[in-house]
């Protein structure tokens, strides 16, 4: 494993009172992250996106589906740490608008973009934007959240039939009729779905969502990665074949570019560490389903991969070619989230099966990581969706924001952190 060289590198902070201690401060860090968006990104109806230089809210009247359900998860992860008692009704705000200013009456399925009164902007039925809707639930459900449970199972119901393909993962982006809008397969979908369904079965303890879980993450991140040494693409044909050419004229494109993304391969190494945290005692197998992989070592494998390939002290490249070599050098912040959240469930995966050394390494870089999200905080205390190379000229502030970011990302990155820790103390 790659190691991180610090100044405070001969620290383990292996002993209960260590974890304890990160416990505190990575649930401090999450609720400020909270503190951040609350109440000022409560809109009359659904959620504002905020300006992370001004924390004005950003104009216009449009809702998106994947920035609602990101918020109603964030506050409903600030209910899951004790925060504070507005974190549980801000989370139900956005679920009263997630049905019924997103949620079509006819078929069942979530528009993609609408107006602040619930009117369609773009009826897109994306599989991306679904994966979240059942992340939504699964986090309002493990919140407590009345009906949050049924509408999980009925949302699982819906992907199920609407979007799972014969291979059982997730075929692409619908439009309002459910027909497919490109012969388009891709990872990152399929990786938001495998993180929903792990939420899911942490809400519920239901196995269906943790085999849906591991059949997903053997699919993408074990069986097809194998076809490239290793390494995560993100782009396939129907048949899920790998399409180096899909995108390959657009290195920059905003969702799907070409190349490989560090910050996916650190996405899918924390994945891979819950999975090993709730498959432990199961003996290794090569079934189908993947029941019994070695979470772990393919999660240590995914990370240094990351790290190796993509990290540049400010942060992560955005994407690059097989050899290692930089495509996109942007540093976006969600990649450096995702990273804090891979390593402090690694490292908690490594204490439990008794590995010090990776240990106390993965906590080493925990705090490297932590150490640069000062880079990514814009005045406002909201973050940067990005920041260009350190060689590079710019504006940090996006003319025109992707519209799906409410800091979920290091919401998220602080809530594993918390939970970790604490199952060391």
């Amino acid at each position: 494993m790659t190691d991180a060289t610090e100044t405070d590198a001969t620290q383990t902070d292996a002993t209960p009172e260590d974890a304890r201690r990160r416990a505190r401060s990575n649930r401090a860090r999450l609720l400020a992250t909270l503190r951040v968006q609350y109440p000022d990104a409560l809109a009359d109806r659904g959620y504002r996106l905020l300006h992370p230089e001004t924390g004005d809210r950003y104009t216009g009247d449009r809702r998106h589906l994947v920035a609602t359900c990101r918020s109603i998860a964030n506050f409903a992860l600030g209910a899951l740490a004790d925060g504070p008692d507005w974190c549980l009704p801000a989370a139900e705000h956005g679920l009263t608008f997630l049905r019924e200013g997103h949620r079509s009456d006819g078929d069942g399925g979530y528009d993609l973009v609408v107006s602040a009164d619930g009117a369609p902007v773009d009826r897109t039925r994306s599989a991306y934007g679904h994966a979240f809707v059942l992340l939504a639930y699964a986090r309002a459900t493990h919140a407590g959240v009345d009906g949050a449970r049924e509408r999980l199972a009925a949302t699982h119901a819906l992907v199920e039939e609407r979007f799972r393909d014969d291979a059982g993962l997730l075929r692409s982006d619908c439009d309002e009729e459910w027909t497919e809008l490109e012969p388009y397969r891709g990872q990152n979908a399929n990786m938001h779905a495998c993180e929903a369904y792990l939420a899911a079965y942490e809400a519920t303890d239901e196995a269906a969502y943790l085999d849906r879980a591991r059949h997903l993450a053997a699919a993408i991140a074990v069986d097809l990665a194998a076809e490239t040494d290793g390494l995560l693409w993100e782009h396939y044909t129907p048949e899920w074949e790998h399409d180096f050419d899909y995108n390959a004229d657009e290195p920059r494109h905003q969702f799907r570019p070409p190349g490989y993304q560090p910050g996916h391969h650190v996405e899918w190494a924390k994945l891979l560490a819950l999975l090993d945290r709730y498959d432990e005692g199961e003996e290794p197998t090569e079934s189908g389903d993947g029941a019994g992989r070695d979470w772990y070592e393919r999660g240590l494998e995914l990370f240094d991969a990351a790290v190796d390939y993509g990290w540049a002290e400010n942060g992560f490249v955005y994407t690059h070619a097989a050899d290692g070599a930089p495509l996109v050098e942007d540093r976006y912040g969600w990649a450096l989230a995702e990273a804090i959240g891979a390593a402090a469930a690694l490292a908690e995966r490594a204490a439990a099966r008794g590995d010090a050394d990776a240990a106390a390494r993965l906590r080493r870089w925990h705090r490297r990581f932590l150490v640069r999200t000062d880079l990514f905080r814009g005045p406002a205390g909201v973050w940067y969706e990005k920041r260009l190379p350190s060689d590079a000229e710019g504006d940090l502030v996006a003319p025109e924001p992707p519209g799906v970011e409410p800091d979920y990302h290091p919401a998220g990155a602080f809530f594993e952190s918390w939970r970790s820790a604490r199952r060391n103390a």
